[in-house]
Order: structure tokens, then C-alpha cells, then sequence
């Protein structure tokens, strides 16, 4: 790593809402200093895009463990999700489709980790009972590669990770969505929940 003595290593946390950075911040917040990038292409909703990042801002506001990480908007484009989805609409949640929007994410938080100068990037996905961390990791390793950075192999719903979230989340009282984001995953969740 290429930080100063005595300073902590500069981490890119990629993170997709409040809920899924609080344990995963709790946690890294004691050896890294923190930067975290919210870059979510495939919410598609703008006013869902708000309320998320809206409550990620609040959230390192608040949480004393997080005194002093740093939030960046990546910006709502979700133009690029649709484009990158584009013949992958029907595909079933956690299949290919999920898979290419993970790699679109994370590739974006690698790029402005590198081009801004942190040692190491990871992201907060792993978090979620929801989500493939090994794909995550693959990706990761694929990235780590390109962009000549270091990544951060997770899977932060281990050791009671993602229990450890929900508690946070009610401590703070955090926005907990019940769908990744994306309009396909939305359509999918109503759809089950009409059965």
C-alpha cells in the first residue's frame, strides 16, 4: 500500500443504500479511511435514487463510527443500466443479468478509486443474503487486475454480518427497500407478492 506511516490505507467503499453500509462501515472504519461511492446505475427511479443516497449522507452523519467518511454521488444514469440490460430483461433476478450489473458497478468504483488515488476498493454487496459474493469476488479479482488496485475479497454477511445490518438499520431507523433497484427487480417482487 502506498499510504504515509501512520495514516490509514484510503478505501473506495462502492455501497448501494444506508442498511447494507452500516456493518460494513462499523467494521472497516477502524483501519481504513473511507470514502464511500454510491454508483447505482440500475436504480432506475429518481426518487428512489434520492431516498437511498439521502439516507446513506444521514447515515455517516450520524453513526459515530463514521466520523469522517466521505460520501460521493456517482451520479443517476440509469440510461447505462438499460443499455448494458438491454436483451436481459426477462432474465430471472440472480442470473446474468445481475451479474453484468455488479461488473458495470464495480468496474466504475475501481476506475475512480485508481484515477483518485486509493489503495484499495471493495464494495458493500457482499452483504446481502441476496447477492452472489463470489461472483462479486470474481469480479473483483478481474478489476484488481485491470486497473492495477488493490480489492478488498469480501463477504460481509458472514460472521452474522448481515444480522448485525438489520440491527443498525432499526438503531438508526434506516430506509430498508425490498428490491436491488432495478425495474426488473421491482416488477419481480410484485409479482411474487401477488401470488
Amino acid at each position: 500500500m502506498n499510504h504515509k506511516d501512520n495514516q490509514k490505507p484510503r478505501l473506495l467503499l462502492h455501497v448501494c443504500c444506508a442498511p447494507c453500509s452500516s456493518h460494513v462501515l462499523e467494521v472497516l472504519t477502524q483501519e481504513y479511511e473511507i470514502t464511500v461511492y454510491f454508483y447505482n446505475p440500475n436504480i432506475t427511479e429518481s426518487s428512489e435514487y434520492k431516498k437511498r443516497y439521502s439516507e446513506l449522507e444521514r447515515f455517516v452523519t450520524e453513526a459515530p463510527f463514521a466520523k469522517g467518511v466521505v460520501s460521493v454521488d456517482g451520479g443517476f444514469c440509469p440510461d447505462l443500466f438499460f443499455e448494458m440490460s438491454e436483451g436481459m430483461e426477462d432474465l430471472p433476478e440472480r442470473g446474468a443479468r445481475c451479474y453484468e450489473c455488479y461488473k458495470m458497478r464495480l468496474d466504475e468504483s475501481a476506475r475512480y478509486a485508481k484515477e483518485n488515488g486509493y489503495d484499495i476498493f471493495t464494495t458493500s454487496l457482499s452483504i446481502s443474503p441476496h447477492k452472489n459474493a463470489a461472483w462479486i469476488n470474481e469480479i473483483g479479482a478481474m478489476l484488481q487486475e485491470k486497473y492495477n488496485i488493490d480489492y478488498m475479497y469480501s463477504d460481509f454477511k458472514k460472521k452474522n454480518g448481515y444480522a448485525r445490518s438489520i440491527q443498525l438499520s432499526k438503531e438508526y431507523n434506516l430506509y430498508r427497500q425490498n428490491y436491488c433497484g432495478c425495474i426488473f427487480s421491482k416488477k419481480e417482487k410484485n409479482n411474487n407478492s401477488l401470488v
